[in-house]
């Protein structure tokens, strides 16, 4: 019997587990991906390297500052001063560092897809295709439109989840011979909402192209969500060379990732939801917002409760 059972290992799971390993509390997560960190999260292609997911991270609470503060001090995360004048953090070499960092010590098990979560005997079953576990306590982490498919359509979270909105982000990763004409470009009204030079932040290694990150904007992203990456690709590659100002004969890569739920568009309102017995917990980003501080601030409260409404004692 597992005392506690984290589903995903995003922030909101990780930030969940390191409080409680903090108290004492040695909880399992369990991931579907093949690295911790959810959508912080950095691709590898062709030698390069894109941050296809959360661009960078912020503070504007004293908790999150402070892991942020500790990334730092231990080289796993930097200052990057790409001109905003905005204190915003990357993660060294690479935005999945943050991710890798903070589950350092904790039991991650990847590549464990959960498909159903049940009630049995006091606890709860999880289930990953033909195999099964027990779990005194369960804390789920996945994005709000998956809940139902976890504890079933007839579950009264699936109704009350109803009203959270994540809109999907399409993501295009290229590398251009070219000199950059800026480091940063936000346009929320473009097809192209964000154009970064992934290659200059902080730790990036140096290469002979420079690698850019684009990722569209929530209209266009609806409407091609569908789409195929090579196809993605083939739309997205041209506006953003003509926004950079080359031509498509400088391009020495380019691929695309679809994040069917990106960017919370509405959120819940709350920071977690909690079953009445105090054993399932469900919470995320889109319980609070798009920022990656609101999935740390929802998993940290998580825990808080959890610890607050058991006794230690029972979940070590």
């Amino acid at each position: 019997m597992i005392r506690v059972a984290i589903i995903g290992a995003g922030m909101a799971g990780l930030a969940c587990a390191r409080r409680l390993a903090q108290a004492g509390v040695q909880p399992v997560l369990f991931d579907k991906g093949r690295a911790a960190g959810g959508r912080v999260s950095t691709r590898r292609s062709d030698g390069l390297q894109f941050d296809h997911g959360a661009q960078y991270v912020t503070a504007q609470g004293p908790g999150f500052a402070a892991v942020l503060r500790e990334l730092a001090a231990t080289g796993d995360a930097a200052a990057w001063l790409e001109g905003s004048g905005r204190a915003r953090v990357v993660g060294t070499p690479d935005m999945a560092t943050l991710g890798k960092a903070m589950a350092s010590g904790l039991d991650v098990r990847q590549g464990f897809h959960v498909s159903a979560i049940r009630p049995a005997d006091g606890g709860w079953q999880v289930l990953a295709g033909d195999a099964g576990l027990r779990a005194a306590r369960v804390v789920i982490t996945v994005p709000a439109p998956q809940v139902a498919g976890l504890l079933g359509a007839e579950h009264p979270w699936a109704a009350r989840l109803g009203a959270v909105r994540m809109d999907p982000c399409l993501t295009l990763m290229a590398g251009i011979a070219a000199p950059a004409p800026f480091v940063t470009r936000a346009a929320p009204d473009d097809a192209l909402a964000w154009i970064a030079q992934d290659s200059a932040k902080p730790g990036r290694p140096t290469a002979e192209v420079v690698t850019w990150v684009a990722q569209a904007g929530p209209t266009f992203s609806a409407a091609h969500v569908d789409d195929e990456p090579a196809a993605l690709v083939a739309r997205m590659l041209p506006m953003l060379c003509e926004r950079l100002g080359v031509t498509s004969d400088r391009v020495r890569h380019a691929t695309a990732h679809r994040w069917r739920y990106a960017q919370v568009a509405a959120p819940l309102g709350v920071p977690f939801l909690r079953d009445a017995g105090g054993s399932l917990y469900l919470g995320g980003d889109w319980c609070l917002g798009r920022r990656v501080e609101d999935a740390w601030t929802s998993g940290t409260a998580m825990a808080d409760d959890l610890l607050s409404h058991a006794l230690l004692a029972q979940l070590r």
